[in-house]
């Protein structure tokens, strides 16, 4: 018995096996059988293409024969035997019938295919284009939209964008990665393997790319993830071109209140990093090196910031310089406390008591860790918060007492 058999019919699976007697093969093909339309619809197909030509011809005269309306009936139900639904997209002709076809979603891709490339209807065309999902997951389909000359414009549009978005960017995403392969730049190649290569401005350019490449040390054997719940990835969507074009400018300005004018290489550097979209800069962030890191630890989307503080490259002497930074976020400051060996180096928690981007409750927890002088010049401090200042004067108070 065949496979492809979606009947539980014995009747109608002997017939199609072949296993039933040449007579009643032949009376099935002639519609004689007292069947459910939808096993006879089933049997009628596979005969069709029988090698005995009495009854392939028969069982073609049958479909041939078939109503409109029970044909439409099929082609509407999920229960259907693929088979029948690709004999439909390739051999009813009636507009309603292939409307119906496209919308269920038992159809095969492949037979949405074949009647994307020979429909002469503009608007089955675009109502094809509509399912990404299908396009995306049988690119077939896209090339027979764009092949159809019957194609409108909305059709040709959706299907254009989809073979970009989800075709030209990863092949373009996979020839990178091959060539870093072919160079022993196997870090990087696995960072493009599964880049999105996004920007505002569409794809993200070959030479960008290569240049990006060039700042990716870590490999996936080395990286932890652990630290990123899955229910986080919300907050990876994708951000509005005002919102990257932002956050260019804030890293820019950072840089410059952190350590004077930024050459114009730096700045170009800036932007080719951090107009990636979110996922990228994130994947960029725990796979970078240390220019990268220094640049994406300043992101405003936490995410992408804390990756860096999970980097493995990333160094006792890296971390400190942040630890003082008053340009990065709260979160980063905070998991840079909470992470047993830095929170053991005392230039470390000085630095992060002194940071007024440090979460309250956090200086307090380190406070007590302040040498006694350290925290009477900290309860002078102005650019700390008032709450701050009282502890560090009590504590030290305490202590001279």
């Amino acid at each position: 018995m065949s496979l492809d058999i979606t009947s539980k019919n014995p009747v109608v699976q002997a017939i199609i096996s072949g296993t039933a007697p040449q007579p009643a093969r032949l009376a099935a093909a002639r519609g004689l059988l007292p069947l459910a339309q939808s096993d006879l619809l089933e049997v009628l197909v596979a005969l069709a293409s029988n090698e005995d030509k009495e009854i392939a011809d028969a069982a073609t005269e049958s479909l041939q024969g078939e109503d409109t309306d029970g044909l439409l009936i099929a082609a509407k139900s999920d229960e259907t035997s693929p088979a029948v639904l690709t004999y439909l997209a390739t051999h009813a002709g009636k507009r309603e019938i292939h409307e119906a076809l496209i919308l269920n979603s038992k159809t095969p891709d492949h037979a949405l295919a074949s009647l994307a490339s020979a429909t002469p209807d503009g608007t089955l065309l675009e109502l094809i284009s509509f399912n990404q999902q299908r396009l995306v997951r049988f690119p077939e389909i896209i090339e027979g939209i764009l092949g159809n000359k019957a194609r409108t414009s909305e059709a040709e549009r959706r299907a254009r964008e989809t073979r970009k978005e989800f075709f030209e960017k990863e092949r373009g995403a996979r020839q990178i990665a091959d060539e870093l392969r072919a160079r022993g730049k196997h870090a990087a190649a696995e960072f493009f393997e599964s880049a999105e290569l996004t920007t505002p401005a569409g794809t993200l350019s070959l030479e960008d790319a290569w240049i990006i490449a060039e700042h990716i040390e870590v490999s996936d054997d080395d990286i932890d993830d652990s630290w990123l719940p899955s229910e986080r990835y919300d907050e990876l969507l994708t951000e509005t071109p005002e919102e990257i074009a932002a956050n260019v400018q804030r890293v820019i300005e950072s840089e410059k209140l952190e350590g004077g004018e930024v050459s114009a290489e730096r700045i170009s550097l800036i932007r080719r990093i951090m107009f990636m979209n979110t996922r990228d800069r994130m994947k960029l962030a725990i796979k970078g090196d240390r220019e990268a890191r220094s640049i994406l630890v300043r992101d405003s989307n936490k995410i992408v910031s804390a990756a860096v503080i999970n980097n493995p490259r990333i160094t006792d002497q890296e971390v400190e310089s942040v630890s003082a930074m008053r340009t990065v976020s709260d979160e980063v400051l905070r998991l840079i406390s909470m992470n047993r060996t830095w929170a053991r180096s005392y230039s470390i928690i000085h630095n992060l008591a002194r940071n007024p981007r440090t979460p309250i409750p956090t200086v307090m927890n380190i406070l007590p860790r302040i040498r006694t002088k350290d925290l009477k010049n900290l309860s002078q401090n102005r650019n700390v918060s008032e709450t701050v200042r009282r502890q560090a004067y009590r504590l030290g108070g305490v202590r001279a007492g």
